[in-house]
C-alpha cells in the first residue's frame, strides 16, 4: 500500500489528517473488524475481518511511519545529506512494521496467568487483555475505557466501580463477578457469561434506554442493576 491518500481512505480519513485521528480512526475499525468478533462457524467472515484488518494495520503504519519520517525532517533540516540513510530507515520500518501487521493474528504469543493480579484503580485503558485469565483478579476502579476483553476469564473477579465505557467483552466469563457500580455503557458483552455476577446499581443505559449490548448473554441468577435477580 505504497499510496498515502489510500491509507487515508482505508480509514475513513480526508488526506493530511492528524496523527491522533489515524489512531483514533483504526482503534475504531480494529474494535468493528477483530476476528474474534466473527462468529467462529463462519470462515467466510472470518477470512474477510482478518484481510481488513490487515488492511487497516498496514495504513495505520504507513502513516505512523509516515509522519515520524516527516517530524524527523524538520526537526533536523541540517542534516539534508542523510536523507537517503532516512528513507531507508522508513523502509526498513515500514517491513517491520507490515511483517508484525501480518503475524498478530497467525501465531499468539503465550501469555502469563494474571489469575489474582491486583490492577485496583490502574489505568488500563485501550489495553489489551484478549483471552487472557484474570479470574478472581482486583480491578476494582480501575480504568478500562475501549479495552479489548474478549474470551477473557473474568470469573469471580472484582470489578465494582470500574469504567469499562466501550469495552470489548465479547464472549468473556464474568461468572460470579463483582460488577457493582461499573461503568457498562457502549460496552459489547454479547454471549458472555454473567451467571451470578453482582451488576448491584452498574450504569447500563439512561433512562429507559439499554447502552450495553447483550445479545445472547447469559444472566442466570445474576443480580441486575436493579436488585433483582434474573431468573
Amino acid at each position: 500500500m505504497n499510496d498515502l491518500n489510500q491509507c487515508y481512505r482505508v480509514l475513513g480519513l480526508e488526506p493530511g489528517a492528524s496523527l491522533e485521528e489515524v489512531n483514533q480512526a483504526y482503534k475504531d475499525l480494529a474494535f468493528i473488524w477483530h476476528p474474534d468478533r466473527i462468529p467462529q462457524d463462519n470462515p467466510r467472515l472470518q477470512k474477510k475481518a482478518i484481510e481488513r484488518l490487515k488492511e487497516i494495520n498496514q495504513a495505520r503504519d504507513q502513516l505512523r511511519s509516515f509522519r515520524v519520517d516527516i517530524q524527523t525532517k524538520t526537526a533536523k533540516p541540517q542534516q539534508r545529506p542523510q536523507k537517503t540513510q532516512t528513507r531507508a530507515n522508513y523502509q526498513r520500518r515500514q517491513t517491520r512494521s507490515t511483517s508484525h501487521s501480518q503475524s498478530n493474528y497467525q501465531a499468539k504469543r503465550p501469555h502469563p496467568d494474571l489469575s489474582g493480579a491486583n490492577f485496583q484503580g490502574a489505568n488500563l485503558k485501550e489495553k489489551d487483555f484478549s483471552g487472557r485469565n484474570l479470574s478472581n483478579a482486583n480491578l476494582s476502579h480501575a480504568d478500562l475505557r475501549d479495552a479489548f476483553l474478549h474470551k477473557v476469564n473474568l470469573n469471580g473477579a472484582n470489578l465494582e466501580g470500574a469504567n469499562l465505557f466501550r469495552a470489548n467483552l465479547f464472549q468473556a466469563d464474568l461468572s460470579k463477578a463483582n460488577l457493582r457500580k461499573t461503568n457498562l455503557i457502549g460496552a459489547d458483552l454479547s454471549g458472555a457469561d454473567l451467571s451470578g455476577a453482582d451488576l448491584s446499581g452498574a450504569t447500563v443505559g439512561s433512562k429507559e434506554r439499554i447502552l450495553v449490548k447483550l445479545t445472547g448473554a447469559k444472566l442466570t441468577g445474576a443480580i441486575l442493576p436493579n436488585g433483582t435477580i434474573h431468573d
